[in-house]
Order: structure tokens, then sequence, then C-alpha cells
């Protein structure tokens, strides 16, 4: 392949084009905090790819900041939001108050890391979901399976986030986004951006 027909694929992005993909509205969902859409190419999270949220415990506020992205996602869209192997159940009710269509919740609970690999892999490629957030194991995810799912998300247009242990950071990974949240005082949760596209 010729170096000048590569450099002008679509899918490859130069650290000086931050600008022009910040101004760019697609494939992005508001985050629902001006704050952070100004950090974040495209102006939100990946509609359409793979983010990690890393943290060192579940339950600091991290569906919190989520939330206003899965209500627009739930409204939007006649897609699933899915769950695979969440730590906790998820409650109906807090979902449902902050805007979450619970109607379009899909509860995933494989029997092993393998069977749960699987299962976001197939949701995202799927094109029957909108989101998926999962809870996988660690010790067992590859570089290859982030290669695998953000390759997925972006074929069924999906919005995949996986959360994962803040030891993560050290590892390789093929997300387009990867934040690492710490809980704050009160309700905040404080944020960095460890990998952005730009």
């Amino acid at each position: 392949m010729d170096i000048q027909a590569l450099l002008k694929h679509p899918n490859l992005w130069r650290a000086g084009q931050i600008n022009t993909l910040q101004s760019k509205q697609q494939d992005n969902i508001p985050t629902g905090y001006s704050q952070l859409d100004t950090q974040l190419p495209g102006h939100g999270w990946p509609e359409a790819g793979l983010m990690e949220c890393l943290l060192a415990n579940a339950g600091i506020g991290e569906l919190r900041l989520l939330a206003p992205a899965l209500a627009t996602l739930s409204h939007q869209q006649n897609r699933w939001v899915a769950w695979i192997n969440p730590p906790f159940i998820p409650y109906a009710p807090a979902l449902q108050a902050t805007g979450v269509d619970i109607n379009k919740i899909l509860l995933i609970h494989p029997r092993n890391h393998k069977d749960a690999l699987w299962a976001l892999e197939r949701a995202c490629k799927s094109g029957s979901c909108s989101s998926a957030l999962a809870w996988l194991d660690e010790k067992k995810l590859k570089l290859k399976d982030t290669q695998r799912l953000q390759l997925a998300a972006k074929q069924g247009h999906t919005f995949t986030c996986l959360f994962r242990p803040h030891n993560a950071a050290a590892q390789a990974s093929m997300a387009e986004l990867r934040v690492r949240l710490r809980a704050g005082t009160g309700d905040e949760v404080q944020l960095d951006i460890l990998k952005r596209r730009g």
C-alpha cells in the first residue's frame, strides 16, 4: 500500500488533528458534564467504541458518571443497555431516577470469563445494544481481547465500557478512551484521562 494512500485512510488520526477531531460532533454521546466534554474528542463518550473506567473498587460513583449517557441512549435508541457480569444487582428505581429506561436493561450473568468475553463481544457486534457495560476477570483479560472488543463496538455501533482495576493502567489496551476514577468528597468523583484520541 502506498504511504500517501495510507495517510488518507479515514481511521488514521494524527496528534496534530485533535482540534479537528474535537470540533466534529460524530460518534459521541455527551457525558452530561460540560467541563468533561471539552476534554474529550468529539465532546463526549465514544458512541461506537471501547472505553475503560479504571477504579480501585466498585461503587464510587462510576455509574452516576455514565448515567446521563445511558439515559440518552436508552431513550433515543430502541436497543438494549447490556450489563455483563455486574458486581451488584442494578437497582431499578435508582436507574429510573437518573433517566435510564429500565425496560431496555439486559442483565447477562455468564458462568466464567470465557463466556463473559463471548457475551460482551456478541452484544457489541450484534447491533442490538446501544451500550454494553462489563466487569471481566482482569487476570484473564489480554490485549487481543480489548482489540476484538474495540472492533466489535465499532461494528455494532455500541458504546462499550469495561470496568477495570487501577493497576490495569500499566497494561496496554486498544480502548480508545481510558479514564481513572477516584472517590472524591461527598458525591464527587475525580477523573483523570489516561488515554484518548489525540
